[in-house]
């Protein structure tokens, strides 16, 4: 082994460049593209004399993976030297929107144009003219809102979900109850002796609260953690509709009606308060407001719960003793929490149970990040001034939304792109998003119709030519993959971080540029008043994702840093998670607020209560005589990160089509047998997928894939890889959400499904004519 001159060695094993059997083997750390959450999964590069990637393999010596890697990195060969990859900037005309008359330009062309563009904007119609839609889990996710304000100076970065259905409820829930950004379960990321460190207690139960983490390491958790612990000896609950991996090793699976997640919290709560399985000494030192919570989940009896979820009453019981009793216990919670208009009021029920059970911050249970050891989120707001901040969409109508994650709501988003009210959007950019391939967007035809015709003119960053892309813009800039460039990868997205990792370059392909890199060169030619101090790319890179706490040569050198030197429990006796340095937690009553003094400014319910879904059997049964079935949607899968990775062949082989999975009594019911197309139907869209016909549904529920699309197929409008034929979100309503703006049913609808006319399955031969042969 050769140890290149001025590198060392990092305490995890070896360098982070090194020669192996005649390659050269650069370790790094995972993020996007391909898509993923921001584990920073290890990973070894293996490039041979000419710069080309031979291979890519798990590191074994990253702290928390430990060599494990997921099929969508393993195939990153498939997907840098894929030969429908776009490799440099292009432009066309905005008459040919939707076709492909695309011509390659250069960079410096490319953000001449975007620079003329945001100028002239700017000075026809407003700042506030212009909007930046972004993706989730990648890179550009987080960056979303700082890119808009300090590199494009609009206040209007959105994430064009429904309520901001992902990640965000969640969050404001914890930001309005307990103070801080998000608790993950703790699972010993930033020990240095991992599960065996002294400072580590192993959780002796873990609870899976809609959330399978194993395909796609949900929300930057490690997702095979789980097993670790399991092994060690932790219990398994698992609350979800399906029949998971988790549930099938579970000692205890709740499979409630989807939606009605706050209504098992509640009842769970009564259960613990009644039988007096609280935590005293925490409740009575940190928690405000107990007593109107115990009042409250009175009106949630368990007999009562049982009924609206659909669970055995004494099951019910059972699952709250136990965790009530379980020393420590933790709770990962998912997606299904966010998806319904009821979402935050779900979340508030698992704050409250993670609280009054002593299970916040402590060793195995729910970890909370350092209020000092944050991401700076807000970098160019402030300079945008009071008055272009206040016409940031939604400010007033949603204030708890807008002011948390200095984004616009997002439906009032699409109600202006169609009305031009309160004012008109002119200028669009598409960061690291599809959103018209049944992503996050709820309704993506009305979006794509509203753009097509009001926005004047878009750029779009990608890896890919998407359905977006193809139908709205006329800049294409080109995204380069995780192994193409160096940036920084926190856990959690820094919200509750236990290590940065160094994404490393390994290899060039075309002209392609990551997201940072992108949206630095970016705010130096729109609004260099932001970026005028830095001297170049890497000296932002160490000030906006590093903090200036390192540089990232540094960085690069360990690989990963694990954040042994702030990771600490019990936080709030120290004072570490208030900028005042005072004991208690970051909340206006300085606890824990299970009466949430927060929402009741914000006009909302201080406590936690249960709505049932605004489509439902129980609140629509005329509509649900029409559309019998429960509809949930969007589980992950382990080949695909949304619509991302359908170009690649291996994957495609797994998973060639979108799959709508349906109960045996169902599929009796309706005619449906296995394999076969069906069409999935609602008021508000239809679309066709082939049903798979399984246990793993109750009956009464079926469970859609989402982000299908075929890039395989004509590319240009009005098909868009037939973008429409398998997109499950023309299913979902606009602008269903809850009170203060957050969560859309995309996992509690009604539909009605019957055989389709004809069948739709993918031609693989097809699939491997088109992206097989490699381009290097």
């Amino acid at each position: 082994m050769k140890i290149f001159k001025g590198q060392g060695t990092s305490d995890l094993g070896k360098p982070w460049r090194y020669e192996e059997d005649g390659l050269t083997v650069i370790r790094g750390c995972a993020w996007s593209p391909p898509g993923c959450h921001p584990t920073g999964c290890g990973i070894k590069t293996y490039v041979n004399d000419a710069g080309e990637l031979v291979k890519v393999e798990g590191d074994e010596n990253h702290p928390i993976t430990n060599g494990r890697l997921c099929v969508r990195c393993l195939t990153i060969p498939d997907y840098v030297y894929n030969p429908d990859r776009m490799r440099y900037p292009m432009k066309r005309a905005r008459e040919d929107r939707g076709k492909d008359k695309w011509e390659r330009i250069s960079w410096d062309e490319a953000f001449d144009l975007i620079a003329e563009k945001v100028a002239y904007y700017k000075e026809t119609y407003g700042a506030e003219s212009i909007l930046l839609m972004g993706g989730t889990g990648r890179e550009g996710g987080p960056m979303l809102p700082a890119y808009a304000h300090s590199a494009l100076g609009t206040p209007n970065a959105c994430y064009t979900q429904s309520g901001y259905s992902c990640y965000i409820p969640r969050v404001a829930g914890t930001t309005y109850v307990l103070g801080a950004t998000y608790p993950e379960m703790d699972y010993a990321g930033g020990l240095p002796g991992r599960y065996d460190d002294p400072a580590f207690t192993l959780p002796e139960l873990i609870v899976f609260w809609g959330k399978e983490p194993l395909p796609s390491n949900g929300d930057g958790l490690f997702g095979h953690a789980a097993i670790d612990m399991m092994r060690r000896g932790a219990k398994l609950m698992s609350i979800d509709p399906r029949v998971n991996w988790v549930a099938t090793r579970a000692d205890w699976h709740l499979r409630l009606r989807p939606g009605t997640d706050a209504a098992l919290g509640m009842a769970m709560l009564n259960v613990i308060i009644s039988e007096d399985l609280y935590d005293h000494d925490f409740v009575d030192k940190w928690c405000y407001g107990f007593d109107q919570l115990a009042e409250r989940v009175q009106d949630m009896p368990v007999e009562k719960a049982a009924g609206i979820c659909g669970i055995d009453a004494d099951l019910i019981r059972e699952a709250a003793r136990v965790y009530a009793t379980s020393k420590p216990a933790q709770i990962a919670w998912g997606l299904a929490i966010d998806q319904k208009s009821n979402g935050v009021q779900a979340g508030h029920c698992v704050l409250a149970l993670e609280a009054i059970t002593g299970n916040i911050d402590v060793p195995g249970g729910q970890l909370i990040g350092d209020v000092n050891d944050g991401l700076e989120l807000g970098f160019g707001w402030n300079n945008l001034g009071p008055e272009l901040q206040g016409k940031i969409m939604g400010i007033k109508e949603y204030p708890a939304y807008v002011g948390l994650v200095l984004n616009a709501q997002c439906d009032m988003v699409l109600d202006a792109l169609e009305t031009g009210e309160p004012y008109a959007f002119k200028m669009g950019g598409f960061e690291d998003t599809n959103f018209l391939a049944g992503t996050c967007a709820a309704q993506p035809k009305r979006w794509h119709d509203a753009m097509r015709k009001n926005l004047e003119w878009c750029f779009g960053i990608d890896v890919w030519m998407t359905p977006t892309i193809q139908a709205c813009c006329e800049l294409f800039l080109p995204l380069s993959t995780t192994v193409e460039h160096d940036t920084v990868v926190y856990t959690h997205y820094g919200a509750s971080p236990i290590m940065a990792g160094a994404v490393n370059k390994s290899i060039t392909v075309g002209e392609g540029k990551g997201d940072c890199e992108i949206m630095y060169e970016i705010g130096k030619r729109c609004m260099p008043e932001n970026y005028e101090r830095f001297e170049d790319y890497y000296d932002f890179l160490e000030y906006y994702r590093l903090n200036n706490k390192q540089t990232f040569a540094e960085l690069r050198e360990e690989v990963v840093h694990q954040k042994v030197e702030t990771l600490s429990y019990r936080k709030y006796e120290s004072g570490k998670l208030r900028p005042d340095g005072k004991p208690g937690f970051n909340t206006p009553t300085g606890r824990v607020e299970l009466y949430s003094t927060m929402f009741r400014q914000f006009g909302e319910d201080p406590l936690p209560y249960y709505e049932e879904p605004q489509l439902s059997p129980v609140s629509t049964p005329e509509l649900a005589e029409q559309f019998p079935l429960v509809l949930t949607t969007g589980a992950r899968t382990y080949c695909y990160f949304h619509s991302e990775g359908k170009q690649i062949p291996y994957l495609r082989e797994m998973n060639p089509d979108p799959l709508i999975e349906i109960n045996p009594d169902d599929a009796l019911r309706f005619g449906v047998a296995e394999g076969q197309w069906v069409e999935v139907e609602n008021p508000f869209g239809k679309c066709v997928l082939k049903a798979k016909v399984s246990q793993i549904v109750k009956p009464g529920v079926v469970h859609a894939q989402h982000g299908f699309w075929f890039p395989e197929k004509d590319g240009e409008e009005p098909s868009l890889y037939e973008v429409w034929r398998s997109n499950i979100n023309e299913l979902v309503p606009h602008k269903y959400i809850g009170k203060l703006g957050f969560g859309s049913p995309f996992k509690c609808l009604l539909c009605s499904v019957k055989p389709a006319e004809r069948n739709y399955d993918t031609d693989l031969q097809e699939v491997w004519d088109r992206f097989g042969k490699l381009v290097k």
